[in-house]
């Protein structure tokens, strides 16, 4: 994986597909429910979640252009995804991203787009983005869809069931008392990777991509999406829409999508959805990964 600012990024397709939990309703949390048909347009994902290494070169050039941030962002090596990071973070460095690459940013400091958010913990809205300029966060419709690959009606991106030759999770088979799509031989930790102190990522792309050729979208890291977390928003009429970009109010909750090495398969699955205040950092589960609108 190259250590420069330029990563590649995947096209993935315009259509619909099926979204939240596929499977036996009660194998998951009630906040995945009912499933529904989404549409998205046609965007690019980066193809792997964001590395340290790109990090840090983003995160050093902002700082010399008006940036500021809560965190410094962390990781295991240049080619691990970083983490330590908040929403705010993710972002900023977004914007920063867009601008140094002479693009126009994505996100403004109110409805008039007329100041780049930069600084500080703002809650921006829906109306406060440009969302066919720069980077941002991929909403959690362009997320899930991205991660099931084109592969509708399964539990993970690959199929219905997870072990280790397919991700970096915490494997807790039901031999062990754990989940029958476990099908792991043993538990715990990904050998390779549990060393040093959590989390135990593993190097972006050690895993086979899914359909779509993306990485790691399923354990690993987990990643921060754009939209407000309301637990029964798919049962709501805005979840339908096409381009759906979750609650256009503040639950101040953001939307965490899969997990990481740290977590269970439960967590790994593409319905899996979490959340967490934007201005918290979780150690175990906090990376992110951008995207660009088509035309781009």
């Amino acid at each position: 994986y190259p250590i420069n600012y330029q990563s590649a990024m995947v096209l993935i397709p315009a259509g619909s597909f099926t979204m939240g939990n596929c499977m036996e309703p009660s194998e998951g949390n009630s906040s995945e429910l009912p499933s529904h048909t989404v549409y998205t347009s046609a965007f690019y994902m980066d193809e792997y979640p964001v590395t340290l290494a790109l990090w840090q070169q983003v995160y050093n050039w902002a700082q010399t252009h008006g940036y500021s941030f809560d965190n410094v962002g962390s990781g295991k090596a240049a080619n691990h995804p970083v983490w330590m990071v908040n929403w705010y973070d993710c972002a900023k460095w977004c914007n920063a991203r867009s601008e140094m690459e002479g693009r126009t940013p994505a996100y403004f400091t109110s409805a008039t787009q007329t100041t780049v958010y930069r600084t500080g913990e703002l809650d921006i809205g829906n109306n406060y983005v440009n969302w066919n300029a720069g980077y941002r966060l991929p909403t959690e419709a362009e997320w899930e869809k991205a991660a099931r690959g084109g592969l509708s009606g399964h539990r993970f991106p690959w199929g219905d069931t997870i072990s280790w030759s397919q991700a970096n999770y915490y494997a807790y088979p039901l031999s062990a008392g754990g989940f029958a799509y476990d099908v792991n031989p043993t538990s715990g930790y990904y050998p390779t990777y549990e060393y040093g102190s959590l989390p135990y990522t593993s190097p972006v792309g050690s895993f086979a991509p899914n359909g779509y050729g993306l990485y790691d979208m399923a354990g690993n890291m987990g990643e921060w999406c754009w939209d407000w977390f309301q637990s029964n928003w798919f049962s709501q009429s805005g979840a339908t829409q096409p381009n759906t970009r979750g609650p256009s109010i503040s639950t101040n909750y953001r939307v965490l999508r899969t997990e990481s090495s740290y977590s269970a398969a439960y967590y790994s699955r593409c319905a899996s959805r979490s959340s967490g205040p934007p201005s918290v950092v979780y150690t175990y589960v906090s990376g992110f990964r951008s995207v660009l609108s088509l035309g781009q």
